[in-house]
């Protein structure tokens, strides 16, 4: 029954939750790391991150911008699909 429970509150065997979390994990590691941000000294890493954003102004925002649609051109179908499919139960 504890088994039961657990797996409940994680949202799936708990074995597979961790396997996930890692996976995610590393992907936004990536991704994090490809903005520049280091774990060890992650405020002066936000604080550089934040100047040189604020130094490329309107180009920042228009890269920004552009990843924000070519992502979401993926994200909000599947996430409505999901929605839609997840209806049912």
């Amino acid at each position: 029954m504890a088994d039961n429970q657990l797996a409940r509150w994680m949202g799936g065997s708990p074995f597979w939750v961790l396997l996930r979390l890692v996976a995610l994990s590393v992907v936004v590691g990536v991704i994090l790391a490809a903005l520049g941000l280091d774990p060890f000294n992650i405020l002066s890493s936000l604080e550089s991150l934040l100047r040189h954003l604020f130094n490329f102004s309107f180009e920042a925002i228009e890269r920004l911008w552009r990843y924000f649609v070519l992502g979401a051109v993926i994200v909000i179908p599947l996430w409505l699909i999901l929605r839609i499919a997840s209806r049912g139960r």
